[in-house]
């Protein structure tokens, strides 16, 4: 019967086609090429067909706006859109994780430094005390008793001078017995001898090295002696300390520099890569508002095959 249906309708359409005021079948199609509304179909519905396209553009829209708002992302809907965008980003994220390992190097290589201006620190602050008890000794105001007492602290200084210089480490690496060895650090993103700085551990601050070891002040003699050893041992240790805080600067301006580029560039990789959220949530929100109405399009255009039945009535 449907079928019946249908075949009337369709020879009925025909002479519609043939007779509307008069006019062929070359002539209306002329005008509905211009615009004129067509005619009736029941074989595929246009209308419901593209307010699907819509729906599924609409749809697409919204998905990767909620997925850049979830994520963080602008690429996290799609990557095909802006290749070259992310192709920027990613190659710009390198670049900062390299300058952060390097500050981290840097900031690593400031440690290293400051272990042995600790220790360093420590044996000045004997040698000045060693130079005030020679300084006492030297003087007949003490008696030789006393000379016993201050040479017995002083000899004790001493010793503790030359532990300091053999147990200053970090971690393995001996920092004030003069080993001679050449520490490289890396504190550049790229491979260039410009992203390198060198430094040579050479300052032996044991007694030896310092030319304290055998120095007395159990006589009065030997103490004024002593006062000038000493004064050469503190010459030594300001040469050491001046050579490791010039380097300690260095890596410091290193530091701040690459904290500088780091911040720069996540920045503007940040421009190129991170979601703008105000953008994101208007775009979803427009999407949801046309999803809302495209449906109710749709629900429309599947009504308009049925008009085709009151023709038949």
């Amino acid at each position: 019967m449907q079928y019946i249906l249908i075949l009337l309708l369709s020879e009925a359409l025909k002479e519609i086609n043939k007779c509307v005021c008069g006019r062929p079948n070359h002539v209306l199609g002329q005008e509905q090429g211009k615009g004129e509304q067509m005619g009736l179909r029941i074989g595929t519905n246009i209308a419901a067909l593209s307010a699907i396209r819509q729906m599924r553009s609409s749809q697409s829209q919204t998905e990767k706006a909620m997925a850049q708002l979830a994520s963080g992302s602008r690429f996290a809907g799609s990557n095909t859109e802006n290749p070259a965008d992310h192709s920027i980003s990613e190659h710009l994220r390198g670049q900062v994780m390299g300058l952060k390992a390097s500050r981290m190097n840097a900031e690593n290589a400031i440690s290293f430094i400051q272990v042995a201006e600790g220790g360093l620190n420590e044996q000045n602050n004997i040698l000045i005390r060693m130079r005030e008890l020679a300084i006492q000794s030297a003087s007949d105001t003490v008696s030789e008793v006393e000379r016993g007492f201050l040479n017995e602290e002083f000899q004790g200084l001493n010793q503790e001078l030359d532990r300091i210089s053999k147990t200053t480490k970090y971690g393995s690496t001996n920092l004030l017995s003069g080993i001679g060895k050449k520490f490289t650090f890396q504190v550049g993103a790229n491979s260039g001898p410009e992203n390198r700085l060198d430094f040579t551990l050479s300052s032996d601050t044991s007694s030896t090295g310092l030319g304290v070891n055998q120095l007395s002040v159990r006589e009065s003699d030997e103490a004024l002696d002593s006062i000038e050893n000493i004064d050469e041992g503190l010459n030594r240790i300001g040469q050491a300390r001046a050579s490791f805080g010039a380097i300690q600067n260095r890596l410091q301006s290193v530091v701040n520099h690459l904290s500088s580029q780091e911040y720069n560039i996540e920045d503007a990789r940040s421009k190129i890569a991170d979601t703008d959220v105000a953008q994101a949530v208007t775009q979803m929100t427009l999407g949801n508002i046309r999803s809302q109405f495209q449906t109710a399009v749709l629900a429309q255009a599947n009504t308009l095959p049925q008009n085709a039945l009151k023709l038949l009535a």
